[in-house]
Protein backbone atom coordinates (compact mmCIF):
# COMPACT_ATOMS: atom_id res chain seq x y z
CA UNK A 1 0.00 0.00 0.00
CA UNK A 2 2.59 2.29 0.92
CA UNK A 3 4.97 1.60 -2.09
CA UNK A 4 1.56 2.03 -4.44
CA UNK A 5 1.28 5.76 -2.48
CA UNK A 6 4.86 6.74 -3.09
CA UNK A 7 6.02 6.74 -6.65
CA UNK A 8 9.83 7.77 -7.94
CA UNK A 9 10.89 10.93 -7.12
CA UNK A 10 13.64 12.42 -9.83
CA UNK A 11 15.34 15.63 -9.48
CA UNK A 12 18.51 16.97 -11.28
CA UNK A 13 20.93 19.86 -10.42
CA UNK A 14 23.32 22.16 -12.76
CA UNK A 15 26.55 20.76 -13.69
CA UNK A 16 29.78 22.35 -13.25
CA UNK A 17 28.75 23.83 -9.89
CA UNK A 18 31.09 21.86 -7.08
CA UNK A 19 32.78 25.30 -6.05
CA UNK A 20 30.61 26.01 -3.36
CA UNK A 21 30.15 29.62 -3.54
CA UNK A 22 31.94 29.80 -6.48
CA UNK A 23 35.21 30.46 -4.84
CA UNK A 24 35.85 27.34 -3.21
CA UNK A 25 39.37 26.00 -4.21
CA UNK A 26 39.70 21.94 -3.98
CA UNK A 27 42.94 20.72 -2.96
CA UNK A 28 45.05 18.79 -5.11
CA UNK A 29 46.28 16.31 -3.17
CA UNK A 30 45.60 13.83 -3.98
CA UNK A 31 44.39 14.55 -7.46
CA UNK A 32 40.92 15.74 -7.13
CA UNK A 33 38.64 17.30 -10.33
CA UNK A 34 35.20 19.50 -9.37
CA UNK A 35 33.45 16.40 -11.91
CA UNK A 36 33.90 14.11 -8.94
CA UNK A 37 32.26 16.31 -6.44
CA UNK A 38 29.66 17.77 -9.17
CA UNK A 39 25.61 16.36 -8.35
CA UNK A 40 23.83 15.81 -11.05
CA UNK A 41 20.81 14.37 -10.27
CA UNK A 42 18.93 12.22 -7.16
CA UNK A 43 16.11 9.68 -7.37
CA UNK A 44 14.10 7.73 -4.61
CA UNK A 45 11.66 5.23 -4.74
CA UNK A 46 10.53 2.42 -2.68
CA UNK A 47 12.39 -0.70 -2.62
CA UNK A 48 10.83 -3.44 -0.12
CA UNK A 49 10.12 -1.70 3.25
CA UNK A 50 12.96 1.22 2.89
CA UNK A 51 13.81 3.46 0.40
CA UNK A 52 16.45 3.22 -2.39
CA UNK A 53 18.29 6.10 -3.48
CA UNK A 54 20.53 7.13 -6.47
CA UNK A 55 23.28 10.12 -6.19
CA UNK A 56 24.46 10.94 -9.94
CA UNK A 57 27.55 12.62 -10.42
CA UNK A 58 29.52 13.97 -13.48
CA UNK A 59 32.50 11.62 -12.17
CA UNK A 60 32.72 9.12 -9.68
CA UNK A 61 36.48 9.04 -8.50
CA UNK A 62 38.16 7.33 -6.06
CA UNK A 63 41.17 9.53 -5.40
CA UNK A 64 42.00 7.74 -2.36
CA UNK A 65 41.63 4.20 -3.58
CA UNK A 66 39.52 2.79 -1.66
CA UNK A 67 37.99 -0.45 -2.00
CA UNK A 68 34.93 0.95 -2.29
CA UNK A 69 35.51 2.07 -5.06
CA UNK A 70 34.68 5.90 -4.34
CA UNK A 71 36.58 8.39 -2.33
CA UNK A 72 35.72 11.75 -3.18
CA UNK A 73 33.13 13.56 -1.43
CA UNK A 74 30.87 13.12 1.71
CA UNK A 75 27.46 12.28 0.18
CA UNK A 76 24.53 13.75 3.29
CA UNK A 77 20.97 13.23 2.62
CA UNK A 78 18.14 14.56 4.86
CA UNK A 79 14.82 12.99 4.80
CA UNK A 80 12.19 15.85 5.92
CA UNK A 81 9.66 14.36 8.89
CA UNK A 82 6.31 15.15 8.03
CA UNK A 83 5.43 16.90 11.88
CA UNK A 84 8.90 19.47 12.07
CA UNK A 85 12.27 17.22 13.00
CA UNK A 86 15.85 18.73 13.00
CA UNK A 87 16.28 22.23 11.78
CA UNK A 88 20.69 21.80 11.52
CA UNK A 89 21.62 19.96 8.90
CA UNK A 90 24.63 18.10 10.97
CA UNK A 91 28.17 19.34 10.82
CA UNK A 92 27.71 20.74 7.60
CA UNK A 93 27.50 24.23 8.50
CA UNK A 94 23.79 24.66 6.82
CA UNK A 95 20.18 24.73 8.62
CA UNK A 96 16.86 24.27 7.13
CA UNK A 97 15.16 26.92 5.09
CA UNK A 98 11.51 27.26 5.89
CA UNK A 99 9.61 25.38 8.82
CA UNK A 100 10.32 22.13 9.34
CA UNK A 101 12.81 19.78 9.76
CA UNK A 102 15.12 16.39 8.86
CA UNK A 103 13.51 12.72 10.65
CA UNK A 104 16.63 10.82 8.97
CA UNK A 105 20.16 11.72 8.05
CA UNK A 106 22.58 9.23 5.57
CA UNK A 107 25.72 9.94 5.37
CA UNK A 108 27.87 8.09 2.54
CA UNK A 109 31.84 8.08 2.39
CA UNK A 110 34.52 5.64 0.44
CA UNK A 111 34.70 4.12 4.26
CA UNK A 112 31.03 3.33 4.41
CA UNK A 113 27.61 4.61 5.16
CA UNK A 114 25.49 5.61 8.47
CA UNK A 115 21.82 6.42 9.18
CA UNK A 116 20.46 8.34 11.86
CA UNK A 117 16.47 9.07 13.14
CA UNK A 118 15.59 11.76 15.22
CA UNK A 119 12.29 11.95 17.34
CA UNK A 120 10.17 14.65 17.72
CA UNK A 121 12.15 15.62 20.66
CA UNK A 122 15.57 15.37 18.74
CA UNK A 123 16.54 12.47 20.48
CA UNK A 124 19.26 10.86 17.57
CA UNK A 125 18.86 6.95 17.23
CA UNK A 126 21.62 5.16 14.99
CA UNK A 127 20.04 2.40 12.33
CA UNK A 128 21.42 -0.12 10.29
CA UNK A 129 23.50 1.14 7.99
CA UNK A 130 22.77 1.65 4.59
CA UNK A 131 23.71 -0.75 1.90
CA UNK A 132 25.72 0.98 -0.99
CA UNK A 133 26.84 -0.06 -4.68
CA UNK A 134 29.07 1.64 -7.30
CA UNK A 135 27.12 1.99 -10.42
CA UNK A 136 28.55 3.89 -12.92
CA UNK A 137 28.89 7.26 -12.14
CA UNK A 138 25.76 7.01 -9.40
CA UNK A 139 25.95 5.72 -5.72
CA UNK A 140 23.11 3.58 -5.06
CA UNK A 141 21.88 3.37 -1.56
CA UNK A 142 19.31 1.15 -0.25
CA UNK A 143 18.61 2.60 3.57
CA UNK A 144 16.12 1.76 6.08
CA UNK A 145 13.88 4.76 5.59
CA UNK A 146 9.81 4.72 5.34
CA UNK A 147 8.44 4.55 1.98
CA UNK A 148 6.74 7.75 1.25
CA UNK A 149 6.88 10.26 -1.12
CA UNK A 150 9.24 13.04 0.93
CA UNK A 151 11.19 16.31 0.81
CA UNK A 152 15.09 15.78 0.60
CA UNK A 153 18.03 18.24 1.73
CA UNK A 154 21.29 16.50 -0.74
CA UNK A 155 24.70 17.64 0.25
CA UNK A 156 28.10 16.94 -1.32
CA UNK A 157 31.39 17.83 1.24
CA UNK A 158 35.07 16.71 0.31
CA UNK A 159 36.27 13.41 1.55
CA UNK A 160 39.36 13.05 4.01
CA UNK A 161 40.14 9.52 5.61
CA UNK A 162 42.16 11.95 8.18
CA UNK A 163 38.53 13.51 9.51
CA UNK A 164 36.51 11.02 12.13
CA UNK A 165 33.42 12.42 10.22
CA UNK A 166 35.25 11.65 6.67
CA UNK A 167 34.53 15.35 6.40
CA UNK A 168 37.40 18.09 4.75
CA UNK A 169 36.10 21.31 6.35
CA UNK A 170 37.13 24.47 4.56
CA UNK A 171 39.62 26.65 5.86
CA UNK A 172 41.25 30.01 4.60
CA UNK A 173 44.62 29.16 4.33
CA UNK A 174 45.68 27.50 0.78
CA UNK A 175 47.62 24.26 0.26
CA UNK A 176 47.70 21.26 -1.16
CA UNK A 177 45.59 18.91 0.95
CA UNK A 178 43.45 21.94 2.25
CA UNK A 179 39.81 22.98 1.03
CA UNK A 180 40.28 26.51 1.11
CA UNK A 181 37.17 29.15 1.10
CA UNK A 182 37.26 32.86 1.29
CA UNK A 183 35.90 33.22 4.81
CA UNK A 184 36.25 31.48 7.96
CA UNK A 185 33.56 28.75 9.08
CA UNK A 186 32.33 28.03 5.05
CA UNK A 187 29.84 25.69 5.15
CA UNK A 188 31.74 22.14 4.31
CA UNK A 189 29.15 21.02 0.79
CA UNK A 190 31.16 21.95 -2.68
CA UNK A 191 27.55 20.93 -3.94
CA UNK A 192 24.71 20.92 -2.92
CA UNK A 193 21.26 19.84 -4.64
CA UNK A 194 19.04 23.40 -5.80
CA UNK A 195 18.27 25.49 -8.01
CA UNK A 196 20.55 27.43 -10.07
CA UNK A 197 20.87 30.89 -8.59
CA UNK A 198 20.27 30.02 -5.22
CA UNK A 199 22.23 32.47 -3.91
CA UNK A 200 21.09 32.06 0.31
CA UNK A 201 22.72 28.31 0.33
CA UNK A 202 26.27 30.47 0.84
CA UNK A 203 25.40 33.92 2.24
CA UNK A 204 21.97 33.04 4.64
CA UNK A 205 23.42 29.42 5.20
CA UNK A 206 20.22 27.79 4.60
CA UNK A 207 18.72 25.06 2.30
CA UNK A 208 15.35 24.41 0.94
CA UNK A 209 14.58 20.73 0.45
CA UNK A 210 13.90 19.76 -2.52
CA UNK A 211 11.22 17.07 -4.08
CA UNK A 212 7.87 16.59 -2.03
CA UNK A 213 7.54 18.93 0.81
CA UNK A 214 4.48 17.61 2.53
CA UNK A 215 4.00 13.74 3.72
CA UNK A 216 1.32 12.99 0.77
CA UNK A 217 1.66 9.14 2.31
CA UNK A 218 0.76 10.50 5.56
CA UNK A 219 -2.04 12.81 4.46
CA UNK A 220 -3.58 9.94 2.51
CA UNK A 221 -3.59 7.39 5.13
CA UNK A 222 -5.65 9.77 7.48
CA UNK A 223 -7.93 10.54 4.63
CA UNK A 224 -8.69 6.95 4.36
CA UNK A 225 -9.32 6.77 8.09
CA UNK A 226 -11.62 9.87 7.72
CA UNK A 227 -13.10 8.31 4.98
CA UNK A 228 -13.69 4.78 6.67
CA UNK A 229 -15.23 6.13 9.91
CA UNK A 230 -17.50 8.65 7.83
CA UNK A 231 -18.99 5.48 6.01
CA UNK A 232 -19.37 3.66 9.45
CA UNK A 233 -21.53 6.55 10.81
CA UNK A 234 -23.41 6.91 7.92
CA UNK A 235 -23.99 2.69 8.14
CA UNK A 236 -24.83 3.13 11.47
CA UNK A 237 -27.34 5.67 10.80
CA UNK A 238 -28.94 4.24 8.09
CA UNK A 239 -29.53 0.58 10.09
CA UNK A 240 -30.75 2.74 13.21
CA UNK A 241 -33.55 4.71 11.10
CA UNK A 242 -34.11 1.62 9.45
CA UNK A 243 -35.29 0.36 12.79
CA UNK A 244 -36.61 2.89 13.94
CA UNK A 245 -39.19 3.07 11.11
CA UNK A 246 -40.75 -0.36 12.26
CA UNK A 247 -44.15 -1.06 13.52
Amino acid sequence: MLALLAPTTTLSDPAGDARGDGGYVLPTRPALSPDMLDLRAFSAQPQGEGMRFTVSFTALGNPWNLPSGYSAGVTDIFVKGPLGGQQVLADTGLRVRGQGGWAYHLRVTGNGATLVRADSQGALTRLPAPGVQVSGTSLVIDAAVPPGTHGYWVTNSVFTPLSASGVLRPVTQSGPTLLQAGRAQAPTPVDVLAPAGDAQVYSALTLAPVGETRDWVSLTLIGLGVGGLLLTVLATVTVWRRLAGRP
